[in-house]
């Protein structure tokens, strides 16, 4: 992974983020010697079909449409 000071990317900002996208790798942007932060490529996929992306990857348990306690412990119900 390619590392640069952060003076330096603040100098070369635009020419670096050209070269992370075209290269496809990450940059490390460092500050005395400890990194700071990475740039990553941005990545395009996107599904072509999210709606029902989720299907068979959790199970409901038990009633989802019943209150989580009962309706007459609520205090606006009472006079």
């Amino acid at each position: 992974m390619k590392q640069v000071t952060i003076s330096e990317f603040k100098a070369k900002c635009l020419a670096l983020l050209k070269h992370v996208q075209q290269a496809k790798k990450p940059l490390l942007i460092t500050r005395f010697g400890k990194p700071m932060a990475e740039v990553i490529p941005a990545t395009t996929h996107v599904p072509s079909n999210w709606l029902g992306s989720m299907k068979d990857q959790f199970e409901i348990v038990g009633d989802i449409l019943a209150p989580a306690n009962n309706p007459d412990e609520w205090g606006v119900s009472r006079d």
